[in-house]
């Protein structure tokens, strides 16, 4: 019967179809993530409720689904398939931009010496507080619809440029309007811990969160207000110090929101070792992980979301990505998009994975997107091409998958559609043919 009812997609005849996995894992890690699921001359059916009906060698699909109607059908022959990419840490939220602390960074200006001069997150967070929430909706809608086209269908979202709760909540309603209103999934992240708010001391700014802010939250989410799905603290010398991120961190799992928050970036803090004691989620950045951590976060199952962005632009050493994969760390990826890393493109993320970190093609890929949406806690629905999932996938027009990866920078000619739930929500009129390349 199934095979007679209507369906909203059908992709046919792809050259390579990547599955990334198909058992169900709910992340890769070791030998299973530089080994991804991938099959030739295959075909896939997303159904009206925007999750995949079948996926599989083209024959296959075509005769179990001979009697079915399609809202669409896409001609694959010549392209690959492959899940939308998972955006696992961005602060995509703010007014002001930072261009000229670019210039300063280049002279020789260290990211903390800018943030003591009163640069850095201050700056945004000024800027962002005298913005109004329309003003934010507008570059931030702008902001997301690159990311769309970048081939990101899912992406963590941050506040933390308000710092005091007027601000935040401002910050989290915009979050929440594109939530509601855009194709591209988002995951909600409370970040009222990413600086101590000048005229506080860090104790006092903890306090304020833990009496004010998450109550307050709390309230909302329970309302149906705003819902928030995460809680970050930059954990950093100079910022949150370790007792202070603890505390947060707790008071925020013990109203429901997933641990997923900045560790060990510019000082060895010992942020893996806490977040694998809370059972967090995900920490990110971790330039200065410490070896005890990367063992204490493998065997809680904490991922590793790395930002090689974020070293890049800052000419930090790299996250040790190689030994993480090597010790059984889930390793994510994320743009950090915000005005100190300005990204969009999690392709050009994933290669400087691979050049940088020394990560494979197909690490990199499983990163940014099965671990990424573990990252988030969403891989039960996101991150590979499985009978059950949603239906976000990319079609780019090559033969081989890779090209993705390998074209630094091409990623605007080669993705041709990019599609939510089933729908194609960005089809590139322009994009090259690759026969020739």
């Amino acid at each position: 019967m199934a095979g007679r009812q209507r369906q909203r997609l059908l992709l046919e005849n792809a050259e390579q179809l990547v599955l990334v996995c198909g058992r169900r894992e709910p992340f890769l890690r070791g030998d299973g993530a530089a080994r991804l699921g991938l099959l030739r001359a295959a075909s896939l059916v997303v159904g009206l409720d925007g999750c995949i009906k079948a996926v599989g060698p083209a024959d296959v699909v075509r005769k179990q689904f001979s009697e079915a109607t399609f809202e669409r059908v896409i001609d694959c022959s010549g392209k690959c398939v492959l899940p939308g990419l998972v955006d696992a840490h961005t602060h995509p939220v703010w007014a002001g931009d930072r261009v000229h602390e670019f210039a300063m960074k280049l002279a020789g200006a260290s990211y903390m010496e800018i943030h003591q001069a009163g640069g850095g997150i201050h700056f945004t967070v000024e800027h962002t507080g005298k913005a109004t929430e329309e003003e934010l909706f507008a570059t931030f809608q702008q902001r997301l619809g690159r990311m769309l086209r970048a081939g990101s269908t899912l992406v963590e979202c941050k506040s933390g440029y308000g710092l005091n709760l007027e601000t935040e909540l401002k910050m989290l309603r915009v979050i929440q309007r594109a939530r509601e209103s855009m194709d591209i999934g988002i995951s909600s992240t409370y970040c009222g811990a990413h600086a101590v708010p000048k005229g506080k001391t860090a104790t006092e700014a903890t306090d304020d969160i833990i009496n004010n802010h998450l109550p307050k939250l709390k309230e909302l989410k329970l309302s149906g207000e705003i819902h928030v799905n995460n809680i970050d603290v930059f954990c950093e010398k100079g910022v949150f110090d370790l007792e202070s991120t603890r505390r947060i961190l707790q008071a925020g799992k013990d109203i429901g929101l997933q641990i997923n928050f900045h560790g060990d970036e510019l000082h060895p803090m010992k942020s893996a070792e806490l977040g694998a004691e809370l059972g967090a989620r995900a920490i990110s950045h971790l330039e200065e992980v410490s070896d005890e951590g990367i063992v204490a976060m493998a065997r809680a199952g904490c991922a590793a979301v790395l930002l090689p962005t974020t070293a890049y632009m800052l000419r930090l050493k790299q996250p040790p990505a190689r030994k993480m994969l090597e010790e059984g760390v889930i390793v994510a990826l994320g743009s950090d998009f915000n005005p100190n890393a300005y990204c969009f493109s999690m392709p050009m993320v994933m290669h400087l994975a691979c050049v940088n970190m020394k990560m494979s093609m197909n690490e990199a890929l499983a990163a940014a997107t099965i671990n990424a949406a573990y990252a988030l806690g969403k891989s039960d629905t996101h991150g590979s091409l499985e009978v059950g999932k949603q239906g976000d996938l990319l079609i780019i027009n090559s033969s081989r998958w890779e090209h993705l990866i390998y074209q630094f920078g091409g990623h605007e000619a080669l993705i041709n559609y990019v599609i939510v739930k089933g729908k194609v929500v960005y089809e590139n009129e322009r994009c090259e043919t690759m026969s020739s390349y």
